[in-house]
């Protein structure tokens, strides 16, 4: 049985990525990980990972370290916008993960180049917005992993509903499969209104 090391005050730092800015149906994901030590061995931006090996990481990850996800849904996503929406996605996973600490994180790392600092009244952390941290910060790396294989789930689930769209190969993300079914079987209740070729059908269709 793997132990769980007891983090003190200012003695952790979480890392964050997200998984979802892009696709035109589903949810936005976030993830915050802080890792154990030692870390688990061959972390890297989730996109860079094998689907196999991703999963062996993920599970790593959720057995030996702390972690927590934050989820916003379509309605969240036409409501406040994408980046919004993925700001508060960000700001409930570090929300969720610092119930399970002791004390706040000597830092957040975020992966890309903006953070919710200042942009979400609940977020009260040091941040630092890393370009490209997936690939060069572990604990964001482990993020990355965790955000993607949460949401996969998420868009495989909803897809055993929805099964005209692909969402179990294309994870929502405007594929010539995807585009097609928009056309011939018209958005659903999951898809993102605020996105254009989403937005645009709807407008056609109501014509």
């Amino acid at each position: 049985m793997v132990s769980i090391p007891v983090f003190r005050a200012a003695d952790y730092v979480i890392g964050v990525d997200e998984a979802g800015r892009g696709p035109l149906a589903g949810p936005v994901v976030a993830a915050a990980v802080v890792l154990c030590k030692p870390r688990p061995a061959g972390l890297d931006d989730s996109k860079k990972l094998s689907r196999e090996r991703r999963a062996s990481l993920e599970a790593s990850i959720k057995r030996r370290c702390r972690w927590a996800v934050g989820v916003v849904d379509v309605e969240d996503i036409d409501r406040l916008n994408i980046f919004g929406a993925t700001m508060l996605a960000m700001s409930l996973a570090v929300q969720s993960l610092c119930e399970q600490m002791e004390g706040a994180p000597r830092e957040v790392l975020v992966d890309g180049n903006l953070t919710p600092a200042g942009r979400r009244a609940e977020w009260c952390w040091k941040a630092r917005a890393i370009v490209g941290g997936d690939a060069i910060e572990p604990c964001i790396s482990a993020a990355s992993i965790i955000a993607k294989e949460h949401r996969d789930r998420l868009m495989r689930d909803l897809a055993a509903v929805h099964p005209h769209y692909g969402w179990e190969r294309n994870a929502g993300y405007g594929t010539p499969e995807h585009l097609d079914a928009l056309r011939r079987h018209g958005p659903c209740a999951h898809h993102r209104r605020s996105f254009a070729p989403v937005a645009q059908l709807h407008l056609e269709l109501e014509a």
